[in-house]
């Protein structure tokens, strides 16, 4: 057949899992109109990379602990829910009086974000619902929406440090319930559970036997408060603990992750055959990585952990004490993790009525790019990042403050020249 023959190849239809997969961060930024100010310096507050700016950097032992690992031979497939030794060591690392874990209890994965799949994949189903927060971070709905897992969403409460409303968390629980995922510490809110409200959501799931998958990707990054790891405050209710490199050792390209099963009394040995097997979809994480992670685990001094933690209060103190100074806004005080949210008071702004309109004027005013919260189920809140250099938070800080001056209702009268 030649080119001008009259033939149209029919279009191919993406599949319906295709059509449910959507990831309600690239859809906003898709949609959003960004046109920098080109006289100011456009700073980002939007992205959870702690590595982008170049002040939080691994420490020069896990450096040397991944480039060890390459010259070690370790080029091959290992079991695809992860290679003992490091499976050995993340149990030992995170083993507690209370909740001893083996190697068996660990299974290592592609991220966080790949064992957040595997566990919502395991429990839940087209007849079997997940509970997750609301606000929350957006991948829980972009991996339930391809499975066609259902979801509902329970409330947090900003005015309680976005703590959980237990009478609404429980108003959504019925027969059909698989799991109910929490996020400790926060992403987006910057929240950190104290341990006296974990332990009553872990009363909450044991009275309606319902098991946890708890999102602890940033575990231990906690500058405020007792909040702990589920898994070592559960006595009866089994945890599913989604955990990794990414954040704590600031590593989030190197993708390896891990799940740590929480079952004191053996309630899940059906789920641990399905986690080995949605394992295998992928044939298992970085093999150089894994092999990096004993060194990793030991040899990190507890200097670096403590700095980290010391850079991030720092900057939550930073933006809190500087957007506390602005009518129009209500900054939350974060207790860990990377973030802070912060309310606008739309009704205190002449022309901004949605945190979409907030944050598209503000960039196109003064080149300061906050998330627009409504993408995690808040609007009228914006996620700031706090990784950020001190100078450009500062900065960012500044300029928010003027453009809420510039566009409030309340805005002083300019004296005229006598």
């Amino acid at each position: 057949m030649s080119n001008n023959d009259a033939f149209k190849y029919p279009e191919v239809a993406m599949s319906p899992c295709a059509q449910n997969t959507i990831n309600p961060i690239r859809k906003l930024v898709d949609n959003l109109v960004i046109n920098p100010n080109p006289n100011k310096e456009f700073i980002k507050l939007s992205i959870g990379d702690p590595s982008v700016f170049g002040n939080f950097d691994p420490p020069p032992e896990v450096l040397r602990a991944v480039t060890e690992a390459v010259s070690s031979g370790c080029h091959g497939y290992e079991p695809a829910h992860g290679k003992y030794n490091a499976r050995e060591a993340i149990a030992e690392f995170y083993s507690s009086p209370k909740s001893r874990l083996t190697a068996e209890d660990i299974y290592i994965t592609s991220g966080c974000s790949d064992a957040l799949r595997i566990a919502i994949d395991c429990l839940g189903s087209e007849e079997r619902h997940i509970l997750i927060p609301k606000p929350s971070f957006p991948l829980y709905k972009t991996i339930c929406g391809n499975r066609g897992i259902p979801i509902r969403q329970y409330n947090l409460l900003p005015e309680l440090s976005w703590d959980i409303d237990l009478v609404d968390l429980e108003s959504k629980i019925d027969e059909n319930t698989a799991a109910i995922l929490v996020t400790n510490p926060s992403n987006p809110c910057g929240s950190a559970f104290s341990v006296d409200h974990q332990l009553d959501i872990l009363t909450l799931a044991e009275k309606y036997q319902i098991p946890i998958i708890a999102d602890e990707i940033y575990q231990d990054m906690v500058y405020e408060g007792d909040s702990k790891s589920f898994g070592q405050l559960s006595d009866n209710v089994p945890i599913i603990a989604c955990g990794g490199l990414a954040k704590r050792w600031l590593v989030p390209g190197w993708r390896v992750g891990w799940i740590m099963v929480h079952d004191r009394h053996n309630q899940l040995k059906q789920v641990r055959q399905g986690l080995t097997r949605l394992c295998q979809v992928i044939i298992g994480a970085n093999t150089i990585v894994q092999q990096a992670i004993p060194e990793i685990l030991t040899n990190t001094p507890q200097s670096f952990y403590l700095e980290t933690l010391a850079k991030l209060k720092e900057a939550a103190n930073l933006a809190y004490s500087e957007l506390s100074k602005v009518e129009a806004l209500r900054p939350i005080m974060p207790h860990g993790a990377m973030y802070m949210m912060v309310e606008i008071k739309v009704d205190l702004l002449h022309d901004i009525n949605t945190d979409m309109d907030f944050v598209e004027k503000l960039i196109s005013e003064q080149s300061v790019f906050p998330l627009p919260a409504d993408m995690f189920g808040a609007p009228n809140f914006v996620r700031l990042v706090l990784t950020v250099p001190t100078d450009k938070l500062r900065e960012a800080c500044h300029r928010i403050a003027e453009f809420c001056l510039a566009h409030s209702l309340h805005r002083p009268a300019k004296r005229s020249c006598p």
